[in-house]
């Protein structure tokens, strides 16, 4: 990888905080757009933009050949069957929320469990929290050892004749852990349960191949993988997705309405209600085009190598504290500095033109896992350098020393 030539790709990173050269380091929150993807916004709205779908006009069908065409570059990034099986979201939030609703719906009743881990996002438990309330669900928790890695023993002891669903996440957003996805799923399967993967923080940076892992549903969001906000992905098996209810009611999603009654749409659009965001998955396909270019396992190497490099250097700095230290991690580092709060770090690191995120990163129960309110976090893209992770060693020990 040529990462200064990769670097030109992204103008961003030429800008000055501060007066500082950025340092951007946040991108487990969002990653930067190459002028690729910003390029092909810019000239659908100004050449082709047109709703899509049932139009009988040229622009109509281009922008509806445009947007299925993202769509099948979805279902080849991650080995789908079908392009049947790419729904198009709003991102891995509403994802969740869509699988929560339409399988709590069809499939679960008072009594019945989903099985999450300790380390979920807020978006992967909320939903249920939600489905718990308006039809008496339970919730069991996967917990985890110190390093930050779950406990297989532990989850295949939380199944039983009333467990409907699991779902976790791939990658943690605070601690980095890979989870052993592939081997969860197994599980699952062995007791005759399905297996939904939060995939938002593996997407970017590792093959996600559906049909290795035998997942029953994924999800994930454009910007986290270089694409725009505002797109995401629910993948689904094609016989699961037929047997879901649809999740909203509109336009696109019928098939025939009357007063009396309505008949949905075909696979995938009878969970896409309404006009979707054409121009977005027109940039999300070109971002997923992009890191094709490059290699996914080019890019996971070279984050691999970032991860390993600035471990080695945070602990050199005296009373530094890094949460998750499993055997399998993503290019994400959480940590603390003795008794310096992770707001002051974080402010203070800004000041030097490093942006990093502070808080609890929508993982509260997992902070309270670890027995504190929130970390440092500093998460690697494919444009970042050693160099860059010199510049945050130097910043974290310059804040050190102020306190």
């Amino acid at each position: 990888m040529d990462i200064q030539r990769i670097r030109e790709d992204f103008p961003i990173l030429d800008r000055k905080v501060y007066g500082k050269p950025l340092v951007y380091l946040d991108n487990g929150a969002t990653t930067q757009k190459p002028r690729i993807v910003v390029d092909a916004i810019t000239d659908e709205y100004y050449s082709v933009n047109a709703n899509v779908h049932r139009g009988v006009h040229y622009l109509s069908q281009q922008a509806t050949e445009l947007h299925e065409s993202s769509r099948e570059t979805v279902r080849h990034y991650i080995n789908a069957r079908s392009t049947n099986e790419i729904i198009f979201t709003r991102g891995t939030t509403e994802g969740i929320n869509l699988l929560v609703s339409s399988f709590g719906q069809e499939f679960m009743e008072e009594g019945d469990e989903v099985i999450i881990s300790v380390m979920e996002h807020h978006s992967n438990i909320v939903p249920w929290q939600l489905l718990a309330a308006r039809k008496g669900i339970a919730i069991k928790v996967v917990p985890m050892n110190d390093k930050g890695e779950l406990l297989l023993d532990e989850y295949e002891k939380l199944f039983s004749e009333r467990t409907k669903i699991v779902s976790i996440m791939q990658v943690s957003n605070v601690l980095g852990t890979v989870n052993p996805i592939k081997e969860m799923i197994a599980t699952a399967h062995a007791h005759g349960v399905p297996f939904m993967v939060d995939a938002a923080q593996s997407i970017p940076h590792m093959k996600v191949d559906v049909q290795d892992l035998d997942a029953d549903f994924i999800v994930f969001s454009g910007h986290k993988v270089y694409g725009p906000t505002g797109v995401g992905v629910v993948y689904g098996k094609e016989e699961w997705l037929d047997r879901l209810p649809p999740y909203q009611g509109g336009g696109e999603m019928i098939q025939y309405v009357s007063f009396e009654k309505t008949t949905f749409n075909e696979l995938p659009f009878k969970f896409e209600a309404g006009t979707p965001d054409y121009i977005g998955t027109t940039g999300f396909a070109k971002a997923l085009d992009y890191v094709n270019g490059i290699g996914i396992d080019n890019i996971a190497a070279h984050e691999h190598m970032l991860t390993e490099y600035a471990t080695a250097r945070m602990k050199e700095i005296p009373g530094m504290r890094i949460f998750g230290e499993a055997a399998h991690k993503s290019g994400v580092i959480s940590f603390l500095v003795g008794d310096i709060h992770h707001f002051d770090m974080g402010t203070l690191l800004d000041r030097l033109g490093i942006a990093v995120r502070t808080g609890h990163h929508c993982a509260q129960p997992l902070m309270q896992r670890l027995g504190i309110e929130g970390t440092v976090r500093a998460s690697f893209g494919m444009y970042n350098t050693k160099e860059e992770i010199d510049v945050l060693v130097a910043g974290i020990a310059r804040v050190s020393q102020m306190f």
